[in-house]
């Protein structure tokens, strides 16, 4: 317990030194400089090797589908959620939720953490569900915001014009360095190739690569860190209804599938917590473009929502996922999980009815001043 507490603060001290390099980070294209060195360059060769290191069974082919599943599931959740916290699934607002909540970014919230507690083979799990999420974040998640833009302008969906758009966005997903060293790392693994089997320099330059990415990202994650007061309440409360659900899935999951290695769950757990991803902000982005002349109360998606999604996701789930792999095998058992989701949707619920009941103090204090003037 003390090493994890240890590395715990470790994490968090460059995490706070990110927070306070943000005087000297003023402008928004270096922080983005830092993220892509980061995705294009640190974390593919820290997959790269972890992949490398570990033996092809047929349960790790399943991740990626795993890993939609849970896409899939936290897709058809969000629209039931919304009028919980006072968002209407067919607003522009409710729309933007539904793209981003079943959306994973475990490059930048999940993988350092993952690596740095469970190690090089969980990583590499890791790294095979990321592969499904994508090909839903990058595919399914378009097919279905282009759907709502036709919908939305009275237009039939171009199918012809739109195929070539997957064509592209598929293209693209290939193209990422993450997704090359993956699949160029499984291409090794099942030819019989290890790392131990690489050439020394290529070795080294990967392993001192894969060094550079925790202390990066912690980095990055200070940087990045932002709180917007704009409908801070609704966004905070459909994170922690978002995180608690989750939770509750995967105990309720770990429990009837009886998954005995504590480092599976808690991988689950922190693969599951992953921030939203910024993939359905580009789709988002996409259809604006083709708004721009429409007023925002007829847009399909609402963007500044999306950024303030975007910016409170990360922190929230860093803290989280952080605190339950700190707590070593505490949150492994099923029913702590438990306790925490409910602890958690209780949460996102109360933050929700507080601001209701201090609108209702507001508006009745209001019409007492109005008649005592009266």
């Amino acid at each position: 317990m003390e090493f994890a507490l240890q590395k715990t603060i470790s994490l968090l001290i460059f995490i706070l030194i990110g927070f306070l390099l943000k005087l000297k980070f003023k402008n928004p294209e270096e922080i983005t400089g830092l993220k892509k060195i980061i995705l294009n360059l640190a974390l593919p060769a820290t997959i790269f090797i972890a992949l490398l290191k570990i033996e092809i069974s047929t349960g790790l082919m399943l991740l990626p589908f795993l890993a939609i599943l849970l896409n899939v599931v936290l897709y058809a959740i969000t629209g039931r959620i919304l009028p919980l916290i006072g968002i209407s699934k067919n607003s522009a607002i409710g729309r933007t939720s539904r793209l981003l909540i079943p959306s994973l970014a475990p490059g930048l919230s999940c993988f350092p953490f993952v690596l740095e507690f469970l190690g090089d083979s969980y990583l590499a799990k890791a790294a095979m569900a990321d592969l499904g999420n994508k090909i839903f974040v990058l595919v399914v998640l378009y097919i279905i915001a282009m759907k709502w833009f036709y919908k939305n302008n009275h237009r039939e969906m171009g199918t012809v014009n739109n195929s070539k758009k997957i064509k592209d966005l598929l293209l693209t997903m290939l193209k990422e360095p993450v997704n090359i060293f993956i699949f160029g790392a499984l291409v090794f693994v099942l030819s019989g190739v290890h790392l131990n089997m690489l050439p020394a320099f290529l070795k080294d330059t990967f392993t001192r690569l894969s060094l550079i990415m925790t202390p990066l990202v912690l980095l990055f994650i200070g940087l990045a860190f932002k709180i917007k007061r704009l409908q801070f309440v609704q966004i905070f409360s459909m994170l922690m209804l978002r995180a608690g659900i989750v939770l509750i899935l995967v105990s309720l999951f770990a429990h009837i599938v009886g998954i005995g290695q504590n480092g599976d769950v808690l991988l689950m757990v922190s693969f599951s917590l992953s921030a939203c991803s910024f993939w359905p902000f580009a789709h988002i982005s996409l259809v604006g473009s083709a708004e721009k002349s429409k007023h925002d109360s007829t847009k399909t998606f609402d963007s500044n929502f999306a950024i303030g999604v975007l910016a409170l996701s990360l922190p929230i789930s860093t803290i989280l996922i952080l605190g339950i792999l700190s707590a070593g095998n505490m949150f492994a058992h099923t029913f702590n999980l438990l306790i925490l989701g409910v602890l958690c949707c209780f949460s996102g619920i109360f933050a929700v009815l507080c601001k209701n009941i201090k609108l209702i103090k507001q508006v009745s204090s209001s019409k007492e001043y109005s008649e005592s003037n009266a």
